[in-house]
């Protein structure tokens, strides 16, 4: 069977609620995937950083198997053998009181929001359903009724009304109007990316995050940093969060906490507001599943036994050197952003109407895959197992179609 027969029967079949790029993967290793002709690509987008350890990771892979040979669920109206050891696992490695564990990074989202009310209720004391929490402008957590209620991107909010209540927006990297949402005492809590990746790969001043953090302490609010993207080795530490040093109160963790293998995401907090959530007022039947616990433990080791966050690092100030140094006085390419292994180019629109899109098919042409965010953006995050030849290799193809795209189309 060819692509177009399996892109046929997913526009037959499947709901038409994504756009992706006309390439059919069929096999992966590390940094590589091969389409179902047999033809290699260098993967760019790491499953926007669910496979920061790169694909079918062999010893993530181990951990699957010989979990899945003894024991896959039980729900959590028992205890079971791993779930224990992986929660002791996880917040000692982050260094939190407790973890809630769920699958996605939405029902992650979803669990700070309610963590925060209920302790904004229990132990602030803001009266019964006042509690307010602020978001970015220009954030993305998910799409659930909840996520979409904070954004402020029309594609995710417009005919899916009416909204959560009880959100606040203020303009990301924006310290003062913060400092004046903050004013009310209902707010419990400012939930934030430390990078916004959806929006572009936005980067906020040096600092952003650490004056956010000591603003939210001295009005009692808590800090809920969205790490589902940014953390776990993308931007170059292992939190994005400790570029500042900033130790959020509610801690949110998804995309690689299972290096691509299975949904898996986690919810880190101290007691005082972990525990304010009592027995059957949140949970989820796979959340904490043997296997995903066996399978993030194994994604979590391999983070710090290959180094990749020190690899993320690295490579990326290599990235971005050589980017900037390739489009100055470019056209085409008008902004070089990023962190880390978590990095975005701003195209300018050509004068015949081709967009980032077309910047990602041409790309997809010379082996690399990348995919657009809004019309202009295109986001770089391969996996951070990449070395230094593959980030040239990467870059050798982007200038090939730099050049492409600022020619003039022949009539």
């Amino acid at each position: 069977m060819n692509s177009q027969y399996y892109i046929d029967l997913e526009d037959r079949y499947g709901a038409h609620n994504y756009h992706p790029l006309g390439v059919v993967i069929d096999k992966a290793e590390g940094i590589w995937v091969w389409d179902v002709e047999g033809k290699k690509y260098m993967d760019f987008l790491s499953a926007y950083s669910a496979v920061n350890q790169g694909h079918c990771h062999p010893k993530i892979l181990q951990a699957l198997y010989d979990q899945a040979k003894k024991l896959t669920l039980t729900s959590r109206a028992f205890y079971n053998s791993v779930l224990g050891e992986y929660e002791k696992y996880i917040t000692e490695y982050f260094g939190y009181d407790k973890v809630l564990p769920m699958n996605t990074g939405v029902e992650g989202g979803e669990t700070a929001v309610k963590l925060a009310r209920k302790w904004a209720y229990t132990v602030k004391g803001v009266p019964e359903n006042q509690a307010q929490i602020i978001f970015a402008e220009g954030n993305f957590w998910g799409r659930t009724l909840g996520a979409i209620s904070s954004s402020t991107d029309p594609d995710c909010y417009e005919g899916f009304g009416p909204y959560m209540p009880g959100y606040k927006l203020v303009p990301y990297n924006d310290l003062a109007a913060l400092e004046k949402a903050l004013e009310d005492p209902n707010v419990a809590a400012f939930m934030v990316e430390p990078i916004q990746g959806e929006a572009g790969v936005v980067v906020p001043d040096e600092g952003y995050l650490a004056k956010v953090y000591e603003m939210c302490q001295a009005k009692n609010v808590l800090l809920i940093a969205d790490e589902v993207q940014t953390g776990l080795g993308r931007t170059g530490k292992m939190l994005c969060a400790d570029h500042d040093n900033v130790k959020p109160d509610i801690l949110i963790l998804g995309k690689a906490l299972s290096g691509g293998v299975l949904p898996v995401s986690a919810v880190l907090a101290r007691d005082e507001i972990m525990l304010t959530i009592k027995p059957g007022e949140h949970g989820s039947t796979y959340g904490g599943n043997p296997l995903a616990c066996a399978v993030a433990i194994a994604a979590l080791e391999v983070l710090k036994e290959e180094k990749l966050s020190e690899n993320a690092d690295k490579l990326g100030d290599l990235f971005r050197s050589e980017l900037n140094k390739m489009v100055a006085g470019s056209s085409l390419v008008t902004t070089v952003r990023g962190r880390g292994l978590l990095n975005a180019v701003v195209i300018k629109p050509t004068a015949d109407g081709r967009t980032a899109w077309d910047f990602c098919v041409a790309l997809k042409e010379e082996g690399l895959l990348a995919k657009p965010t809004h019309e202009h953006i295109v986001r770089f995050a391969p996996p951070l197992v990449i070395d230094e030849a593959g980030i040239h290799w990467a870059l050798e193809r982007i200038a090939t179609v730099i050049k492409k795209m600022s020619e003039p189309v022949a009539a």
